[in-house]
């Protein structure tokens, strides 16, 4: 696949796929901040605010709004959060990529994070971290990954805990978005049937008033494991769940 790398002023980078034998576009916008870069009291507001970039902007008032504007060009839409970058995207016909593109820049760029809506999205969120532990399939990787860092931050859930998404205000929003979603450390890729320069056109456009600054960094591992290990979580299951690793080369 051929693509293009594309700098601006503004230190945004935006990636290019043009794809000649398909008919959609797929538009991600992705930020380098994940559960890794919040402090103690910030725990899972990454996800957290991943949740809210859905639930409104000033452009689009509500949730509805912006899954009614989607589902009816037949759009697919989602997110996800990591331990050290966050994404938004869609996909659609490529005949509606300005569509999809105004949404999540929109989404990205614009959200209100409304209190109202704060603290009703904090009992779904309570529930997925319920659900999380009714999976042991997925459950048995947070076991892992805590044997491997403790209570370093790479040890812990993404999901955060059940204090901190019932604690956290809509100031602690705003202020993680202006030290983390800054232009330099956030990608924007397309890829699909696209016209490449007319894209990089509207992209720095869209996206020109971004924040910039510096990013905080985050905490460096500290390995201190001479001997194997061995984590055990018992859950009334019928199924039984097994990681075996090894350490190997760092990021």
């Amino acid at each position: 696949m051929n693509y293009k790398k594309t700098t601006l002023k503004n230190g945004l980078r935006i990636i290019t796929a043009p794809m000649k034998d398909t008919q959609t576009a797929t538009v991600m916008v992705m930020v380098g901040v994940g559960s890794r870069y919040e402090n103690d009291e910030e725990r899972g507001l990454s996800h957290f605010i991943e949740h809210m970039m859905f639930k409104g902007t000033k452009k689009r008032a509500n949730t509805q709004i912006i899954a009614n504007e989607l589902d009816a060009i037949g759009g697919e839409f989602n997110a996800f959060t990591g331990k050290t970058s966050t994404a938004y995207y869609a996909k659609s016909d490529a005949k509606h990529l300005d569509k999809t593109l105004d949404v999540i820049s929109d989404m990205f760029l614009n959200s209100k994070f409304d209190t109202k809506e704060i603290n009703k999205e904090r009992g779904t969120i309570i529930q997925e971290l319920n659900m999380y532990e009714d999976m042991p399939m997925r459950s048995v990787d947070d076991v892992f990954e805590g044997l491997l860092y403790g209570n370093q931050k790479l040890g812990r859930q993404i999901i955060g805990t059940k204090e901190t998404i019932g604690s956290v205000k809509r100031n602690d929003f705003i202020n993680y978005i202006k030290r983390f979603y800054i232009s330099g450390d956030t990608v924007v890729c397309i890829a699909g049937k696209i016209d490449e320069n007319k894209l990089i056109r509207k992209i720095e456009k869209l996206f020109a008033q971004m924040n910039q600054g510096a990013k905080p960094e985050f905490e460096k591992v500290i390995e201190t494991q001479n001997a194997p290990q061995i984590k055990i979580k018992n859950k009334k299951t019928d199924q039984t769940h097994l990681i075996l690793g090894v350490r190997a080369y760092p990021f």
